[in-house]
């Protein structure tokens, strides 16, 4: 087993990050495979766009508790059986998604296939703190965005193609073999990572009693607020892409996906920019100076979309600058949170990310109380998410001796 505290390898070790950027793409695959394809779910199931909308949200539900659910798993019982357990779980989910009969058993299954495939990301991020230090396991998240990132650059235009030819049902069939190629990828080549101290850790007890103690430590708070609060920028701007592009700026399907695309890439792009920026400076410095950036561009976006000045012109760009910003703050983020109690990574896990999908569909929600056919709301909810996500980076994550440090 390799030392937790062990430095990154001379030779980046792409094997394991291409595996566990794989296990963090079952949720975006999910979700952006079969965007397009949800005109013909509701004609095929004779659902209103209302229940059509509901796969979307029970998706999301599934993934935040489900992530809670795993946390203390993988820390009891290791990183690999989980971690197979929720593969075959979102596996046979997909194949109830492919015959749904009807619209209702579609969400109720869409709901279980994220509580499967939820392990893939809780079990990945654990790994990584098992293997590495705390400004490796950041580096590493960074290469494993890049791999994660692919997905909504990718599944959106790959889902169409599969609509064309298969239809929706053949979109679900496809995240089956998905499913089924990374299960037998894990099966065969990853191996445990867990210590004996987590184990011994995680036996003597209850997952209650595991997060309870993981909620007493300040710094941990810290980074998972201003990581859930940075996440549900994201959420906010997935769930009103569409209607905010297609709808109110009138552009087409394809010039949508090719929108989308591009902030996919800037997102990508910016985890890199990180990776980069690690090797002069230490995670902590990053989040700092990246928070303020995203305050900038948020304040900018909010007031480009409340003047009116530019109109999609203005709107469109500043989107992008800020959707950036979450590629230079999530992966510092989680690496602050893990690098807090390592001996409770998985716990640690899977309450990073069960806030960030919470939060996210608490944003999403209030973003579309506020719907009025602008890009006023989401650009109000997300400065308020990153105004709150600086804040407990400041005031509770990062010590003012971090701030400015440069490591040796």
């Amino acid at each position: 087993m390799t030392d937790p505290a062990a430095p990154l390898p001379a030779v980046t070790p792409w094997r394991l990050v291409l595996m566990l950027g794989a296990l963090t793409a079952f949720a975006p695959m999910s979700i952006d495979m079969y965007l397009s394809s949800m005109p013909d779910i509701a004609r095929t199931l004779h659902a209103g766009a209302d229940d059509t909308q509901a796969t979307l949200a029970a998706f999301f539900a599934g993934m935040a508790i489900g992530q809670f659910l795993y946390g203390p798993a993988p820390d009891r019982f290791g990183r690999r059986p989980p971690l197979l357990l929720g593969i075959g779980i979102y596996v046979v989910a997909s194949v109830v998604c492919a015959m749904a009969p009807s619209i209702q058993a579609l969400i109720g299954a869409r709901f279980v296939q994220a509580l499967g495939g939820c392990a893939g990301a809780v079990i990945a991020r654990a790994v990584v703190r098992d293997r590495f230090n705390h400004a490796d396991t950041a580096r590493v998240l960074s290469l494993m965005t890049l791999i994660m990132g692919l997905a909504p650059v990718l599944a959106p235009q790959f889902g169409g193609v599969v609509q064309v030819f298969a239809g929706w049902r053949g979109v679900f069939w496809t995240l089956t073999a998905f499913g089924l190629l990374i299960g037998l990828w894990i099966a065969l080549s990853l191996t445990e990572s867990r210590s004996e101290a987590t184990a011994v850790q995680a036996r003597s007890e209850n997952p209650f009693r595991a997060y309870g103690a993981l909620l007493s430590q300040k710094r941990l708070v810290g980074y998972g607020v201003a990581g859930a609060l940075n996440g549900a920028t994201l959420f906010t701007y997935i769930s009103s892409a569409p209607d905010l592009i297609m709808g109110t700026y009138g552009h087409r399907p394809l010039t949508f996906n090719i929108i989308f695309a591009f902030n996919a890439v800037g997102i990508i792009g910016a985890s890199q920019v990180n990776r980069l920026l690690l090797r002069r400076a230490t995670p902590d410095r990053v989040l700092v100076r990246a928070s303020i950036a995203s305050i900038v561009a948020a304040f900018l976006l909010a007031a480009a979309a409340w003047s009116g000045v530019g109109g999609q012109f203005t709107v469109l760009p500043l989107l992008f600058a800020a959707l950036s910003t979450y590629g230079l703050m999530a992966g510092n983020t989680m690496a602050g949170a893990l690098s807090v109690d390592p001996i409770r990574a998985g716990s640690t896990s899977a309450l990073m990310g069960g806030a960030s999908f919470a939060a996210g569909a608490l944003a999403s929600w209030i973003g579309g109380l506020l719907h009025d056919g602008t890009a006023r709301p989401v650009a109000a909810v997300m400065f308020a998410c990153l105004i709150g996500s600086s804040l407990a980076i400041f005031l509770l994550a990062v010590p003012k001796d971090q701030r400015t440090k440069v490591p040796a």
